[in-house]
């Protein structure tokens, strides 16, 4: 997160300034924080998996949102884009252009917001109630965590290797590693 303004910003001046910006921030309580570009590695997973979830969700009443998507929490008044979302249902916006019942949200992980992703973010998108699944994606390795929310709990599942597979049961869908990672190099070796 970056530094913070002098003043007090309300949601209605953030809304305003973000829809005229060129660059994305985030916001919560009254502060502005911008948001990490992309790198190739980002780019092409958030591309991988926005191509795999919206073949598998068309026609099944869920749809897929790009990274343009600003989502709000409306419990906590916390603003921010998620890398890929996907909505089951009608999609329910604040002020026409902001989703506030996303069903499945993935961040795909930089170095410097990792920790932010896997706290801050993940206590706040776990308040908004449609949502059914958080997944963190590592763009340095093959791993990505699941956080699943079964009724009231939330369960956690890592998968690491090619062949494993996450099962979204809730929106009927499930992301086969090496193709969540297809293309992809580490240390300038493929992925799978």
């Amino acid at each position: 997160m970056a530094t913070q303004p002098n003043h007090y910003i309300s949601p209605e001046e953030y809304l305003d300034i973000e829809r005229h910006a060129v660059t994305r921030s985030e916001y919560f309580h009254g502060v502005m924080y911008a948001m990490a570009g992309g790198s190739p590695q980002h780019n092409r997973l958030v591309s991988n998996l926005n191509a795999l979830l919206w073949v598998q969700t068309r026609g099944k009443g869920c749809f897929t949102m790009s990274s343009d998507m600003r989502i709000k929490v409306p419990e906590t008044g916390f603003y921010t884009y998620a890398d890929v979302s996907v909505v089951c249902g009608n999609g329910e916006y604040e002020s026409g252009d902001v989703l506030l019942n996303p069903t499945l949200v993935i961040e795909v992980l930089y170095p410097s917001t990792a920790y932010h992703d896997r706290g801050f973010k993940l206590q706040n998108y776990q308040r908004i109630a449609s949502l059914k699944y958080y997944m963190l994606v590592s763009q340095e390795r093959m791993l990505i965590d699941t956080y699943s929310r079964r009724g009231d709990e939330w369960t956690h599942d890592v998968a690491g290797l090619p062949h494993e597979r996450i099962l979204l049961p809730e929106i009927g869908c499930e992301l086969l590693m090496s193709d969540v990672y297809e293309g992809l190099t580490f240390s300038g070796q493929p992925a799978t």
